[in-house]
């Protein structure tokens, strides 16, 4: 690890000021992503400004319909809260079945949502790789990629998103909240993060500075019939090989009246499947016809690769699966 100076400072404006002083800083909450990638020298940023002893930025609130997320909320913090566990049990869901229980109870929301891909090219420095080094080449291509993506990729990089809260938050239609030089923004959960294309290095919207302050959802039937399904190799800490964020509205005889569906594991970023409520409204989740459609709209345009072909169908049998449980859930509760 690189020498590095550390900063503590006492009030956003003046973690922001740093910032702007020093571009090639970087903001420090649980560091579980971030201090690994410097140990590994992957990342080496000359200032952490650690905003932990920030006022404010760690609160969670539901009230008119909305649940507003601190950005220095710790993951298991947000994950027991009853507002969360009772209002949006999908989002709950999404935390829980991320990283272990040591981990969850470090790490911070904000920093979550922009964790760093676990692609090997990317975190070992002796193979090419455009995320670490742009302009380098994409090891992964040709390589081991059975864990990578299959959706949103690009000739530069073929990278999955590693997270789990996000793909909820993006079913949700959940906002991430940030501040910079230029100000306050608020930003759709579903546009945060970006497609690799030629440029597999900038991950997110946020502008040089800036810092996300909160997360927040509406909260209502859809988030209340929430569900977060992790397919993964093993059950214990691992990352998903395909997750499904799904939430249904049902009527009283079943049928679904609306619905959201992300992805998550097989795509360069959290995968919105903004054709859900179309083809859902109206039917019933056994409906063969509806859930095809419904599968084959998630995965259109998919490019496999070597080792990934297998997530294709895996996601489709983790759609059909999430949305039976939320059927199973939605008649127990009427009953």
């Amino acid at each position: 690890m690189q020498p590095f100076s550390y900063v503590e400072p006492r009030s956003r404006a003046e973690a922001l000021r740093l910032a702007q002083a020093y571009p090639e800083a970087r903001f420090l909450a649980g560091g579980t992503t971030l201090v690994d990638l410097m140990k590994s020298g992957v990342v080496h940023p000359p200032m952490l400004i650690d905003v932990n002893r920030i006022g404010g930025l760690d609160e969670i609130e539901a009230a008119e319909g909305s649940l507003r997320l601190g950005a220095l909320a710790r993951m298991s913090d947000a994950a027991s809260h009853e507002a969360v566990r009772t209002q949006a049990p999908g989002l709950s869901e999404s935390l829980l079945f991320a990283a272990s229980g040591q981990l969850r109870n470090m790490a911070s929301l904000g920093g979550n949502l922009l964790q760093r891909t676990r692609c090997l090219y990317f975190r070992d420095r002796h193979f090419p790789c455009n995320k670490r080094a742009p302009g380098s080449g994409c090891g992964a291509i040709d390589g081991e990629n059975r864990a990578l993506a299959v959706l949103g990729t690009s000739a530069a990089c073929i990278a999955n998103y590693p997270g789990d809260f996000a793909i909820m938050l993006v079913a949700l239609d959940g906002t991430v909240y940030l501040d910079g030089p230029a100000g306050e923004r608020a930003v759709p959960a579903a546009t945060f993060h970006r497609l690799p294309a030629d440029t597999p290095h900038i991950e997110t919207v946020l502008a040089p500075g800036e810092m996300i302050t909160a997360i927040s959802l509406p909260l209502g039937a859809l988030s209340r019939q929430s569900r977060y399904l992790k397919v993964r190799d093993r059950s214990s800490y691992e990352y998903a090989s395909v997750s499904v964020a799904a939430a249904a509205d049902f009527a009283p005889d079943g049928t679904i009246r609306d619905a959201r569906l992300a992805l998550g594991g097989l795509a360069a970023k959290p995968w919105p499947v903004t054709e859900a409520a179309l083809l859902l409204a109206g039917r019933r989740p056994d409906d063969p016809v509806a859930m095809g459609r419904l599968m084959d709209a998630a995965v259109d345009g998919a490019r496999p690769r070597s080792g990934n072909a297998y997530k294709v169908p895996q996601a489709r049998s983790a759609i059909r699966r999430a949305f039976a449980t939320l059927a199973r859930r939605s008649a127990r509760s009427v009953a």
